[in-house]
């Protein structure tokens, strides 16, 4: 696919989910212009993760906070985006006992009740026992650190899509 030549339209229609609930990064990247290295994955990548990183704070923040709890109520409920899903299934989310749903909530809890953001990890190709350990260990940093951490973990998330997009 050649990602430069579609209409601002078709390039929002196509790329903007790739940040969770949050176009205005698609928007920004196209209005900024594509270039050649746009039309792989990591040209595209770069050229949104640009305009994510010069976003305001509450910008960014409320980026971070569009994105569901891992195995929470949204996952239950059927809610989640498609990728989202796709994502949380390939980690074996959607197949959780009881106890390990129960510490998932647990852990959703007080790492928003510590951070005031949900917890973020690029979740495809990890396994539950990975999963958890980070919350354990994140729940140790500080607000800045997480903060830093849930960006690159956006990032990594957004990468992965559009690597799935645009292969």
């Amino acid at each position: 696919m050649i990602v430069r030549t579609l209409s601002r339209d078709d390039f929002i229609a196509r790329f903007g989910g790739i940040f969770e609930h949050s176009p205005w990064v698609a928007e920004g990247a196209y209005d900024k212009g594509l270039g050649a290295e746009s039309d792989t994955p990591e040209g595209l990548h770069a050229d949104m993760v640009a305009i994510m990183r010069a976003a305001p704070r509450t910008r960014q923040l409320a980026l971070i906070n569009a994105h569901p709890d891992l195995a929470g109520k949204l996952h239950a409920a059927g809610r989640l985006t498609a990728d989202s899903t796709k994502e949380q299934s390939s980690a074996g989310l959607d197949m959780l006992t009881d106890a390990e749903r129960t510490r998932f909530t647990q852990l959703n809890e007080s790492y928003k009740a510590r951070f005031g953001f949900p917890f973020i990890l690029a979740v495809k190709g990890k396994s539950k026992a990975e999963i958890l350990a980070s919350f354990e260990t994140r729940l140790h940093h500080d607000e800045p650190q997480e903060f830093a951490t849930a960006l690159a973990e956006v990032e990594k998330i957004a990468l992965l899509r559009l690597t799935d997009m645009l292969k």
